[in-house]
């Protein structure tokens, strides 16, 4: 039977020792980078830098720069807001929820994801400023004592509410990605000679001498972390989530938007972790850490997730049918065939069609074509978000309120350049400190030598 039985691909290839590990991850942080890191770099800056003078004009010359009116007074911005806070999802999953599994295949991607859910949020958390108009006045939505009597009481706005959530998801998410850093911080200030990068890591290592006490200590606080952290994955999308579900309008006011979210967030998320490994593993040479053994589990997460955003999809058809409601039935056909139909189109192809692929073991052993359609779902998620907010406000209850879309070039380069913000924070993570986790990977190095 044994003779018979499948090969296991092993989680790391190459037959790598012990020192090899430490010397391959340790080595795009001692070396300079290569023509494809800098290719990278360089245009994130410039969408960056792109999206810069966008969010500067827009501050000076108000949110008239936009394309919104009187029906649709949300519509680029908040998009945008929902799609990079469901981006930042995938990295807790993987970190946390894996770790508490125990799922060895894990530890080469969970340092990039937890990377990626602290850069995602960043890029979430302007939106919301930007589209305050007057984002020198973002204190307002801070659950500060009220001391100016019947003015801004902060504790009764829905805003209170994404603050909590967005702030405490933020804060736990950096101290678990940091907890997770200080044995690798400590191996790197080993390898470093003696200069202000060394004392540097010596200050953000907090002192690691890797006796068993630290080691103990370490592994209760990340245990701790991870059990504190995995109920966040829910509460912050449902929080997210519930700021639409409050309102009157039809295809918000739905219970299912909770759940709708969370699944939605966590496919996103998976799918932007597939995209950055495939990079990665390609531009920073890391092509024995992170392997087939990795790439298969979370291809076939983004399907399972697929599977139950499409059976959101279908019950939210279901439900504005079943209703009887002449406006939530009217709202569902004209996010199918409406003026905006073809986002209703491009979601459906790129979130349910696309990932069934998946189901095909030869197409999740297909790198290139692993990463296009990973690129495809991020595109069908940011069209979910556009579906959900502008379809549903475009139509009101008047008929004389009707009104149609169309974004500014400003909003399209505030768009680019959150991406660019986005990449250039991770090409710049992937270059100063340890991309994948060496003591995890070390970890599963001699079970690997048993197959």
């Amino acid at each position: 039977m044994s003779d018979m039985a499948l090969p296991v691909t092993p989680l790391i290839t190459g037959d790598r020792t012990l020192s090899d590990v430490t010397r391959d991850i340790c080595a795009p942080l001692e070396r300079r980078p290569g023509a494809l890191w800098w290719a990278g770099f360089t245009l994130s800056s410039l969408l960056l830098l792109l999206g810069t003078v966008a969010v500067a004009y827009q501050v000076a010359m108000g949110i008239g720069t936009w394309g919104l009116n009187r029906t649709v007074g949300w519509a680029f911005d908040i998009t945008n807001f929902v799609f990079w806070i469901g981006i930042g999802h995938a990295g807790t999953l993987i970190s946390a929820i894996l770790f508490l599994f125990r799922q060895k295949w894990r530890t080469s991607v969970n340092r990039s994801a937890e990377a990626m859910t602290l850069f995602a949020v960043m890029c979430a958390g302007i939106f919301p400023l930007i589209h305050m108009g007057r984002p020198w006045l973002a204190y307002w939505v801070v659950p500060y004592p009220n001391t100016r009597g019947p003015l801004w009481v902060n504790f009764r706005s829905p805003l209170v509410w994404d603050f909590f959530a967005i702030s405490t998801y933020f804060l736990v998410s950096l101290i678990f990605w940091y907890v997770g850093l200080l044995p690798d911080l400590a191996t790197v200030r080993d390898r470093t000679p003696p200069g202000w990068r060394r004392r540097l890591l010596e200050v953000f290592s907090l002192g690691w001498d890797g006796s068993f006490r630290t080691w103990h200590r370490y592994e209760t606080v990340y245990l701790l972390l991870a059990g504190l952290a995995t109920p966040l994955v829910v509460s912050v999308h449902s929080i997210v989530s519930s700021d639409f579900a409050t309102a009157v309008i039809p295809g918000w006011h739905t219970t299912i938007f909770p759940p709708y979210f969370v699944a939605g967030a966590i496919f996103s998320g998976m799918a932007m972790v597939l995209t950055l490994m495939l990079v990665a593993r390609k531009v920073m040479h890391m092509e024995n850490y992170i392997t087939q053994r990795h790439i298969d589990p979370m291809c076939k997460l983004v399907l399972a997730t697929s599977c139950l955003v499409g059976a959101a999809y279908a019950t939210e058809v279901f439900v504005a049918m079943y209703s009887g409601n002449p406006y939530e039935q009217f709202m569902m056909v004209n996010r199918m065939a409406g003026p905006f139909g073809w986002g209703y189109q491009i979601m459906v192809a790129c979130n349910v069609l696309i990932p069934q692929l998946f189901w095909f073991p030869a197409v999740r052993r297909n790198l290139p074509l692993v990463f296009v359609m990973t690129l495809a779902v991020n595109v069908g998620m940011w069209f979910e978000r556009f579906v959900i907010i502008v379809t549903s406000l475009h139509r009101d209850f008047l008929p004389s309120s009707w009104a149609t879309y169309a974004p500014t070039s400003i909003e399209i380069a505030t768009l680019l350049g959150s991406f660019g913000l986005f990449f250039t924070c991770f090409l710049l993570f992937c270059r100063v400190l340890p991309m994948i986790n060496i003591t995890e990977v070390k970890g599963v190095l001699p079970n690997e030598h048993e197959h």
